[in-house]
């Protein structure tokens, strides 16, 4: 199942809808990535499955900013 290390975001339940307004269940799932970071701080890198809208804020804010902001340890 696509789950992000950090910040533990899991798949969605959605409907498709028909024409006719019939219901069926189905998964929205998150795009998650396997990734291989480099940590300055700890000056070696890290493998983590992250979304892709949590790899641009780490890349605007850092790795470990992004961590502490979500409480996760490196």
């Amino acid at each position: 199942m696509a789950r992000s290390e950090i910040t533990g975001k899991r798949r969605m339940l959605a409907h498709n809808v028909s024409h006719s307004n019939i219901k069926t269940k189905r998964w929205q799932l998150v795009n998650v990535q396997e990734r291989r970071l480099w940590v300055p701080e700890l000056k070696r890198f890290v493998r983590l499955h992250l979304t892709t809208r949590e790899l641009r804020t780490i890349d605007r804010i850092g790795l470990v900013a992004f961590a502490k902001k979500h409480d996760f340890k490196l």
